[in-house]
């Protein structure tokens, strides 16, 4: 494991592998800095670091696409930030994910101090508005602090402590509004709080050690506390520091650091915002509970991670969907269901999660009774639950590929017989085709797209992939690629 301990020594990793744009003009935090962001996704260019911002003091800086993909080295960020091989391909990085659940819990070690503590601004001396919060894009709901930071939170009665990810957006000088939706861990602990009738502590933790928001957007089971899946994924605890004015802990190398408390009743109009569905709803967004913010430190020339969701890739489609694919693929060998892979295609925007099984074996059982119980397993688990449609192939397909994906897709699922619906499901509103009245009810109809060979059909009988993979012997193959400088390419 190739541990990184803090964001600057992440930001110095690629800058030796020519994955940092550094910006030396200055940039408006109003639109400007996140069209940049925006089109440095589309091009799949170096992440940009932002050093001088309109209208921020001098030494505040942001960096875009954290977690991208790279036109000239793929998935780097996401294997550096891991620990993982720099070549390491989607699926060994699933299974790393998902491996880490037979390790040992490693809870976090608290120490003295840390990088985080070196600015300190308490009381009436925070002013969010010094620091370079970006106005992303055009139709948002306000300036979001919050795209790729951890929020820390703990139960009333202390036995479980979460990290998550939430958007969050500047509210004044002293408070913020954040989305705690009631079904996810941030809101199933608000509510124990609402319900004594006290405000909750949280810290937004910015710019942490890369590994840590990966974990954080991972579904992982309620009262499972974060910060010892990642000890024992690392094999080394998380070093944390005790925060200013609330009763916890964070990650001591952090960047940025704002504490304080969620009201249990005062709320304000949070969103829309630009999502990782593609799409921004124009009069989007709900009354969402106010932080309010009593402390805020941060490192000397502290760097802001910003991500501008939209259409993929973007870390809504790299972190979350290969997280979410870790997790399922836990759950259903759990379950005992025959997968081999699961992987949700970083262009399907976190809609498609494919599953492959052996497809002799799933012929064997029958592939209808096979795909429903594969639609039972995953929509009825948290990390299934926001997936609307999945596709169950033969492992001679690998996910991974779309090109290959795709052919198999649509060569190998009949339009009359190979769709399983599930009606009245729960679905994320942020769905684009939904109605209006599911998108309200949250609630919609899933499908599990059965690519799996017919049951009729005996083995022998079956097509055979005309690829130069699957239709030539193998000491063709072996002859054809020995000799192929010799050819002439």
């Amino acid at each position: 494991m190739n541990r990184l301990h803090s964001l600057r020594e992440y930001v110095e990793r690629l800058q030796s592998l020519g994955e940092i744009q550094e910006v030396d003009i200055e940039v408006d935090w109003n639109l400007e800095m996140g069209a940049v962001i925006r089109r440095c996704y589309e091009l799949q260019t170096p992440a940009p670091l932002f050093n001088r911002i309109k209208g921020i003091e001098p030494g505040f800086r942001v960096l875009g696409a954290p977690a991208g993909v790279s036109k000239k080295n793929g998935l780097v960020r996401i294997a550096l930030s891991l620990g993982l091989p720099l070549d390491a391909s989607a699926q060994q990085i699933i299974e790393a994910l998902a491996s880490a659940h037979r390790k040992t819990s490693i809870p976090p070690r608290r120490v003295a101090t840390g990088p985080c503590k070196e600015n300190k601004l308490l009381g009436g001396a925070v002013d969010l508005e010094r620091l370079p919060v970006p106005y992303i894009h055009d139709g948002d709901g306000g300036r979001y602090l919050n795209t790729w930071g951890t929020i820390v939170v703990r139960t009333p009665n202390s036995r479980w402590t979460n990290w998550s990810i939430t958007r969050i957006m500047l509210h004044g000088k002293r408070t913020l509004v954040g989305a705690v939706i009631p079904r996810q861990h941030l809101g199933i602990i608000f509510q124990q709080w609402k319900a004594l009738g006290q405000p909750m502590p949280f810290v937004l933790a910015s710019g942490t050690e890369p590994v840590i928001p990966f974990v954080s957007g991972m579904p992982l089971d309620e009262n499972v506390d974060e910060a010892g899946y990642i000890g024992g994924y690392l094999g080394e605890p998380i070093d944390v520091v005790d925060c200013e004015t609330v009763d916890l802990q964070v990650p001591a190398t952090s960047e940025m650091v704002i504490e304080g408390t969620v009201s249990p009743t005062e709320t304000a109009w949070e969103g829309p915002m630009g999502e990782y569905s593609g799409y921004l709803s124009p009069g989007g967004g709900m009354p969402s509970p106010i932080f309010t913010v009593s402390a805020v430190t941060y490192r000397n020339n502290p760097i802001l991670p910003v991500i501008a969701a939209g259409e993929p890739i973007e870390e809504n489609h790299t972190c979350w969907g290969l997280t979410v694919s870790a997790q399922l693929l836990w759950e259903l060998r759990q379950a005992e269901f025959p997968v081999t892979t699961c992987f949700i295609p970083f262009q399907s925007a976190a809609h498609w999660l494919v599953v492959t099984v052996p497809a002799p074996l799933a012929g064997a059982a029958g592939s209808e009774s096979l795909a429903r119980r594969l639609g039972e397993i995953v929509f009825r688990s948290r990390s299934g639950s926001f997936i609307p449609k999945v596709i169950l192939i033969g492992d001679d397909v690998d996910p991974t590929n779309l090109d290959e994906l795709v052919w198999a897709f649509a060569t190998r699922n009949h339009p009359a017989t190979g769709q399983v619906l599930f009606p009245d499901q729960k679905v994320l509103p942020l769905v684009a085709f939904l109605n209006a009245d599911e998108r309200k009810a949250a609630r919609g109809t899933k499908v599990v797209y059965n690519c799996l060979p017919p049951n009729d059909r005996p083995a022998e009988e079956m097509p055979r992939r005309s690829s130069f993979r699957h239709l030539w012997r193998q000491e063709v193959q072996e002859k054809v690629l020995a000799n192929w400088k010799r050819y002439g390419f």
